[in-house]
């Protein structure tokens, strides 16, 4: 077999190479000679987007997730999380792509928190989908976006935009917090999210709780604390739930052989890490591989 690194896509606005933010339409993504990648292949992307479906019926596939989605359906994805289109799959709609510079330097500390909890899929459900009454609110207000971006696109755009935007995250948050789909309790989310960004950045080189422990200079106790109160889950659990992830990750986006997949996960001995990966995803290496062909 050939090696190949994972399907990694930066942000990369060929119109305005200086915006974070970029608008492109959903039923266009699948023909796009630009790409340097299939939309049906699982990928990485290093910015945010934000998916609306005004049309039509299919699914798309969130990390290893497959969401049916049809008219009024919103999808977010979050940063450095996996996604792919599923073949056959017939939606018009529009994909709202940005940058954390681009909110992050526009939004006081509440807003940013609230704009994570929302893309973050660990903290609550990635899809929503909208009544007809809250369809003509939202997408009006993409409506508005989408003509400051390609009908009027002057010097006063990125603002409106930036505005909008804002706008349209606090109003999909109200909705997720009315539907009980996003975490709202604020006790211990910013150390959960800390956490998290950490485990996500080195689960396997540091997959004990104790190291992470040290990093944030808390105890064990208090990281279970954590992660209970977030996730309902031990810090133990939490940390394994994220390196199973990164393994699948692994299997299914490179070509590498499963042992050199155990050694990158931070497993000595291949026969450990069929063990460990056969407990939390009930088949082999081999098994989920194929079957994510």
């Amino acid at each position: 077999m050939k090696e190949q690194t994972p399907i990694q896509v930066k942000f990369e606005n060929r119109q305005n190479p200086k915006s974070g933010f970029d608008l492109v339409a959903l039923e266009g993504v699948p023909t796009r000679k630009e790409l340097d990648h299939s939309p049906y292949q699982l990928h990485l992307v290093n910015f945010y987007i934000i998916i609306l479906v005004e049309e039509g019926q299919g699914s798309h596939v969130l990390d290893f997730t497959e969401y049916s989605c049809q008219t009024g359906s919103i999808l977010t994805v979050r940063k450095d999380q996996l996604h792919r289109f599923v073949r056959g799959s017939v939606m018009k709609g529009v994909m709202l792509l940005f940058t954390d510079d681009f909110l992050d330097s526009y939004l006081d500390k509440p807003e940013a928190q609230k704009t994570i909890q929302l893309f973050n899929e660990l903290l609550g459900v990635p899809k929503i989908q909208l009544t007809e009454e809250q369809q003509q609110e939202i997408f009006a207000i993409v409506a508005r976006i989408r003509q400051e971006y390609l009908g009027r696109a002057d010097e006063y755009s990125t603002s409106i935009i930036r505005s909008e935007l804002h706008i349209l995250i606090s109003k999909l948050y109200r909705i997720k917090a009315a539907n009980k789909e996003v975490i709202c309790s604020r006790k211990y989310l910013s150390e959960f999210i800390e956490l998290q960004q950490l485990v996500e950045q080195n689960v396997t080189r540091y997959p004990r709780v104790g190291e992470y422990a040290r990093m944030m200079g808390r105890s064990t106790k208090t990281l279970n604390t954590i992660t209970q109160e977030i996730v309902n889950k031990s810090a133990k659990q939490f940390i394994d739930e994220i390196l199973v992830k990164q393994i699948k990750r692994l299997l299914i986006n490179t070509d590498y052989p499963v042992k050199e997949v155990a050694d990158l996960a931070g497993f000595y001995e291949v026969t450990n890490f069929y063990k460990y990966f056969k407990r939390h995803a009930g088949q082999t290496p081999e098994v989920f591989r194929r079957s994510h062909a």
